[in-house]
């Protein structure tokens, strides 16, 4: 059975928001000092690529509106199975300049609903 490809791009869409939250009002320095903040961070765009991966794999059609989406999965693969290759001002440049089109792209693909699609696919 497919997954409802809404949750997919719900839960990239949410990872993806938590990321801005988390970085607003902040500066490099402050993501450089604050371990927390960085994992916080990383966790969140792991799960955006994840979801996107996921989305690309079982709605093709629909992963091919969201630009770069290859590049998207690599920098998850990245963050998660080549941690000790992190650059941290990388991370943070990407939030500032990747991020949001992302996002835009991500929110054009969705349909217009204020709720997610069904409760379980909320982590």
């Amino acid at each position: 059975m497919r997954r409802d490809p809404r949750k997919y791009l719900w839960d990239a869409r949410e990872a993806a928001e938590a990321v801005r939250t988390f970085v607003s009002g902040r500066t490099l320095e402050d993501y450089l000092a604050d371990l927390m903040l960085r994992s916080a961070v990383e966790r969140q765009l792991g799960i955006v690529g994840e979801a996107l991966g996921q989305l690309a794999r079982h709605v093709p059609e629909i992963a091919e509106t969201i630009p770069d989406l290859p590049r998207v999965v690599a920098f998850r693969n990245l963050l998660v199975h080549g941690y000790a290759q992190i650059d941290d001002e990388r991370v943070w440049a990407v939030v500032h300049e990747n991020l949001p089109p992302l996002l835009s792209a991500i929110n054009r693909s969705m349909p217009d609903e204020a709720e997610p699609p069904a409760p379980d696919c909320r982590r």
